[in-house]
Parts: C-alpha cells; sequence; structure tokens
C-alpha cells in the first residue's frame, strides 16, 4: 500500500530534518507547494497567507500558493480536485469530510509522536487528530464548541448549571418586552433538544455513539428523554419570546446583542459579535448540565492535511506542522474565535480570562463530555431535515413529545440495522 510508504518516508524525513518547521533545508532545487482551504472568507485568507509567507521565510526555496475558492462550493471543488490527483499538497480537511477522503485514499498519514509539536496539542486536539480509523489523516486547527452567554444586567446573581435553573432564571427575567432566553426554534432548533436530552440520560449515553445508550437502545427511548423535551417546551412557552419558535443562528444572537433575551447558548464566534455590539455586562459559564451533572455536545472542527499522491510529502507535512505550532495555531484560533489546540494556549490571556475562559473550564471538567455525531449513518442528513421540522411541530402543538420521542426513536432504530 502506498499510504504507509509515504508514512515512513515523511517520519524518515522529519528524522533527518530535524522535526521543525525552521530546521534543515528545502530539497534541492525549487519547491512548489500548491495548498487549498474551504470556509474561505477574506479575513480569513489574508490571516493563512501571512502564516504561509512566515513559513516561506523559514523554509528558503519552498513556496506555497493558496487556492481559495467560493465558500459555498469549496468542498465541492476539493473533492474534484482529490478525485482526478491533480497537483494538490495541503488542503483543509473538516469533521464531515475527513472520513470519505481518508477512506478513498486521498489523504496521507501525518508522523503523531514522532513530531516535536504533538506534545503540545490539547488532549482533545489529539483525539481528533486520530478520530477517523485510528489514524492522524489531519491536524485540527481550532474547535466550535457551545458555551452559554449570560447579560448581567437581567439581574442574575449567579449564572446557571443546569436545565432547571436555566429555565427558572429565564422565567424570573421574562417581563414585557425582555425574556430570558434566546430559544432557537427554526433551522438547527433540534440540535438543542438532543443537547438536553443527552444531558439527562447522563452517564448511560455512549459518547462514540451520541444518539444512542451503552445498552445499545437510542437515547429517545428513555422517560429522561420525556423530561427533557417536557423542559425544553417550557423554557419555549415561558422564558423565551414567542416569535422565537422560527428564529435561526442570526435572530437568536440579535436577540442576546439588542437586549431582548438574557441568556444564549452559542460558539465562540459569537464572542466578538457581543463585543462589537457594544454589550459590556456579560459573561460565559459552560453549557447547562442535566440531573446527574453531566452534560453533552459535539466538538465541531477542522484542520490542515497533507494528499497521499504530494509530489513533495516532506515539505507538505512541514507546512501542515508549521500551521498547527504553538505560535501560528493561537493567532489562527484567535483570528477565527476558535478553540485553539495549543496547550500554551491557556497562558495567553486571550483564553484563559473573560469569555474564553469557560471553554476552557469546559475541557477541564470531566462530566462535560464532547460526542461524535453519528455522521455516518446513511440517514444523518434526513434526520437533520425532519427532526427540525417535528420541533416546529411540538412547538405550535401539532405535535406532542411522545409523538416526537416514538418518531425519533423508531428512526435511530433502523439506523442501527442497516450499519450492523
Amino acid at each position: 500500500m502506498t499510504k504507509p510508504l509515504l508514512a515512513a518516508a515523511v517520519a524518515a524525513t522529519l528524522v533527518l530534518a530535524g522535526c521543525g518547521s525552521g530546521s534543515g533545508s528545502s530539497s534541492s532545487g525549487e519547491v512548489r507547494l500548491r495548498m487549498i482551504e474551504s470556509l474561505t472568507s477574506p479575513e480569513r485568507t489574508k490571516l493563512i497567507k501571512s502564516l504561509i509567507a512566515d513559513f516561506e521565510k523559514a523554509n528558503p526555496g519552498v513556496t506555497v500558493e493558496l487556492v481559495s475558492p467560493p465558500l459555498d462550493s469549496a468542498d465541492q471543488k476539493i473533492t474534484q480536485i482529490l478525485q482526478t490527483k491533480k497537483d494538490l499538497d495541503v488542503l483543509e480537511v473538516r469533521d464531515h469530510t475527513a472520513k470519505s477522503f481518508s477512506n478513498n485514499g486521498w489523504l496521507a498519514e501525518l508522523p503523531t509522536t514522532e513530531w516535536a509539536g504533538w506534545s503540545d496539542l490539547t488532549e482533545l486536539a489529539q483525539k481528533k487528530a486520530v478520530e477517523v480509523g485510528g489514524k492522524a489523516y489531519l491536524i485540527p486547527y481550532g474547535f466550535y464548541q457551545r458555551t452559554l452567554f449570560y447579560r448581567t444586567d437581567f439581574g442574575m446573581a449567579q449564572p446557571p448549571t443546569t436545565w432547571q435553573e436555566l429555565y427558572e432564571a429565564g422565567k424570573k427575567m421574562t417581563s414585557g418586552d425582555r425574556y430570558g432566553y434566546s430559544f432557537r426554534g427554526g433551522k438547527g432548533g433540534a440540535d438543542y433538544a438532543v443537547m438536553m436530552i443527552s444531558a439527562y440520560n447522563g452517564e448511560a449515553l455512549n459518547p462514540e455513539k451520541s444518539f444512542y445508550l451503552k445498552d445499545k437502545r437510542t437515547i429517545f427511548s428513555t422517560p429522561e428523554a420525556a423530561q427533557a423535551m417536557d423542559l425544553f417546551v417550557k423554557i419555549f412557552k415561558e422564558a423565551s419570546p414567542p416569535d422565537s419558535v422560527s428564529w435561526g443562528y442570526p435572530e437568536m444572537v440579535q436577540g442576546f446583542t439588542s437586549g431582548v433575551t438574557g441568556m444564549l447558548i452559542q460558539d465562540p464566534e459569537v464572542i466578538k459579535t457581543v463585543e462589537d455590539s457594544g454589550v459590556t455586562a456579560w459573561s460565559t459559564t459552560p453549557i447547562p448540565k442535566g440531573p446527574t451533572g453531566y452534560a453533552f455536545q459535539p466538538v465541531g472542527y477542522a484542520g490542515w492535511g497533507a494528499t497521499s499522491f504530494t509530489k513533495h510529502p516532506k515539505e507538505a507535512v512541514k507546512l501542515v506542522q508549521f500551521l498547527s505550532e504553538t505560535k501560528q495555531s493561537i493567532a489562527f484560533a484567535k483570528g477565527n474565535s476558535l478553540i485553539p489546540i495549543s496547550k500554551q494556549a491557556q497562558n495567553d490571556p486571550q483564553f484563559s480570562q473573560g469569555a474564553w475562559k469557560a471553554y476552557l473550564q469546559a475541557q477541564q471538567d470531566p462530566k462535560q463530555v464532547t460526542t461524535i455525531r453519528p455522521v455516518d449513518y446513511p440517514g444523518w442528513s434526513q434526520f437533520g431535515v425532519d427532526s427540525d421540522r417535528d420541533v416546529q411541530a411540538l412547538l405550535t402543538g401539532k405535535k406532542t413529545v411522545a409523538d416526537v420521542l416514538k418518531s425519533w426513536d423508531a428512526f435511530w432504530i433502523d439506523q442501527a440495522k442497516k450499519v450492523s
């Protein structure tokens, strides 16, 4: 097989080169690497180009061409290039593309413990690097994980630590044109229902197959799931704006920054949005837990990988490692509001203080558990559509909690049969 041979060759050359991003020299003659990004935006591309310039300065004789396709079609463009094995050396690999890219043999296995920078990666970064098949086909550059944003000018003495406390606090805040919680009832709303159901199932949940319990039943089959969904509806009806029945991401964030709502659960990219809004009386805390003291949520991520067909494996891997080292990875995380991959980030004021501190607290809490979404199941995409529709029907009284849970349970029982 070519992949093991490539990995061995890469490992050997890295040992000879001293494994450092700036140590050693490139192979004789000029080496030109072609790199492609996926989550393209003007500011992000500008930042990546500045990091590439630093890499080129540290590695004379190596130049990097960055390809930045439009965001909406980027993953499709990357897949097309990989299928034809055109000139491509380094690429952005996302959590939902990693498995298909590696299964097709398009990604090179990257060195881990033999790379000096590996030991500086957080436990989460190391875990996600080898999530697909137990091999490092990418090095994550950062993570998206939710936290609870709360306004301190809404009369809240202490932030809630459980979903029940969130409901009670939100109900107290709700008066006149002010509400306790930025509810997401539109697209993506089912994610929040699943988060609550997971927390209520507690230790019985299997984090590796997060829609199932350790005893193989679905998380939607239990009395605890019904308790969670009952509370989910109460939070909407008693602590949230009525029009949040159709809110998506922009509306729920706007509700929080405009002073309509006092609490919001969202990703770290919202930190900059809140800061830019001029709101000053706010903070963050880890997401609420269920009755048994557990909270569960998936962690979104992407990273850099090298192609299996690159003509310059040494330099391609060196670029991936350079971007993943402490200085560069922290700069990238800051520029994109990401949870950083470097252990050293906890010493950086941006990540160890203020709004970012909650993310580090969650990572250090063994009962704040990260899970793996069942994206490998054939019905995953369809469930996303169906479950959002079911949440709408639940909130508008067209379906009951029992109706919804029965449907979701049956769906995932059927999915288990299809992959067994």
